[in-house]
């Protein structure tokens, strides 16, 4: 029983950044029908920006604030330079501009940070906690919390601010949307950077847990895409009800299964979800090609 409870924590603790990740992909989907396969990138990002701006002597909090805030403008400045100027491709030739995105980040990251890992303090110093007979590090509270707690914020924006219900409007049809004079370019944009900042926000929590490292983009977004389609894609809640169930999946498999199965579980999740429940679990729709 202990054990159980432990991978439920574990489980929960990584699947809350993978529920961040999957929000930032079903924001930028909604908005401008664009799968950012960068995300994963924007993650490793935050983590390391976070890192250097520590490194100045910066507060954590604020090095925190800052890493996230700098990734959502430089997933602006890559919006502007690469998505912004190829509107007219599908879905697919889309996905393939984030591809490329993805690996000029990577490059960029490994040129300047280099390959040695990197990792933060912890946000609360203390003991670990002690759950039913599981225990989990302080930290392991800030991530879950915050991807509990983005939820609500992101309804309140989505359902009281002006740019929440131009993005709401893009999301259910963007050719209507710009017709009554919606600027779905800009909604796009916005939309692409508060995914970033999302994903970046993930990278943030989770860097005094675990080591960061140029190379771990491509496994974020892999996984974040997962649980965006594991929930529903293209649904806020069914983003954080992937993101946990497929952190859930991961650590029972690995315990009780084989920890080098780990990575397996997601893509052999992800067919499987394509293959019977293409919609998802709470999902309206399908993602489409």
């Amino acid at each position: 029983m202990d054990q159980a409870i432990q991978f439920t924590l574990a489980g929960l603790t990584t699947g809350s950044i993978y529920a961040l990740i999957a929000l930032g992909f079903t924001l930028t989907y909604n908005s401008s029908g664009v799968v950012n396969f960068a995300q994963g990138e924007f993650v490793m990002l935050g983590g390391f920006l976070a890192v250097a701006l520590y490194l100045t002597g910066l507060p954590l909090g604020l090095a925190a604030v800052g890493a996230v805030i700098g990734s959502a403008l430089i997933a602006g400045i890559v919006h502007l330079l690469t998505l912004s100027r190829v509107p007219k491709l599908d879905t697919f030739g889309l996905l393939m501009v984030t591809v490329g995105i993805a690996i000029v980040l990577r490059t960029l990251m490994l040129l300047v940070w280099g390959s040695e890992e990197r990792s933060l303090p912890a946000f609360t110093d203390g003991e670990s906690i002690h759950v039913l007979g599981g225990t989990m590090p302080p930290q392991a509270l800030w991530v879950i919390g915050t991807a509990l707690v983005a939820m609500p914020l992101l309804y309140v924006f989505f359902t009281r601010t002006r740019i929440g219900d131009a993005m709401m409007a893009a999301s259910d049809n963007r050719t209507g949307a710009k017709i009554v004079g919606i600027r779905t370019n800009r909604v796009a944009l916005f939309a692409f950077m508060l995914g970033a900042g999302l994903a970046a926000l993930g990278g943030v929590l989770i860097a005094p847990i675990t080591t960061i490292s140029f190379a771990l983009g491509l496994e974020f977004s892999v996984k974040g895409f997962t649980a965006a389609v594991l929930g529903g894609f293209g649904s806020p809640v069914g983003a954080v009800v992937g993101g946990l169930s497929l952190g859930l999946i991961e650590k029972f498999g690995a315990g009780y299964i084989s920890t080098g199965y780990q990575d397996l579980f997601a893509l052999a999740t992800l067919l499987v979800i394509l293959i019977i429940l293409p919609r998802g679990i709470v999902g309206s729709r399908a993602l489409e090609a």
